[in-house]
Order: structure tokens, then C-alpha cells, then sequence
């Protein structure tokens, strides 16, 4: 896959990650860096659970980067609001 087709699926899976999360986006650059990630923590999980991981640029690989997605952004906000509340 092409560094535009990564950036494009990590900005439409980061956003839908984000906003499945918490309702809004987190901001543009955000949701394609959490979007890239999720699709290789998500690529990952799938291939050690036997499914296909990315694919390319279709709806399969668009559902495991925001799988992906989803748990790096449920994982930020937990790491965030312990660390907030230790100060």
C-alpha cells in the first residue's frame, strides 16, 4: 500500500476510532497517527486471532485499523487519566 493510502486509512480509521471513543474527534494529525497505529495493532491481533489483517485500501482493512484504533484511544485515555490523577 502507498504512504497516501496508509494516511488516508489512518485518517478514517482515527477518526472513527476517536469517535466511537469519545463522541468527537481528537484532531486531525492525532486521528491519522492513532489510525496508522491501530491498524498495525489491529493487523497484529487479527493475524494472531487467524483473520486477515490489512489488506490494502478496502472496508475489511478500514474495520481492523479502527479496531485498532479503538483500543489505542480507549488505552490513551486511561494512561492519561492516571497519570492525571496521581498529581
Amino acid at each position: 500500500m502507498s504512504y497516501l493510502a496508509w494516511i488516508l486509512l489512518g485518517l478514517l480509521a482515527g477518526y472513527l476510532g476517536s469517535r466511537i471513543v469519545n463522541r468527537r474527534g481528537a484532531g486531525v494529525f492525532f486521528d491519522i497517527v492513532l489510525g496508522v497505529a491501530g491498524a498495525f495493532v489491529g493487523g497484529f491481533l487479527f493475524q494472531q486471532f487467524g483473520a486477515n489483517g490489512v489488506t490494502g485500501l478496502n472496508l475489511w482493512s478500514l474495520l481492523v485499523a479502527t479496531a485498532g484504533s479503538v483500543l489505542l484511544v480507549i488505552a490513551y485515555h486511561t494512561v492519561r487519566r492516571v497519570g492525571s490523577s496521581e498529581r
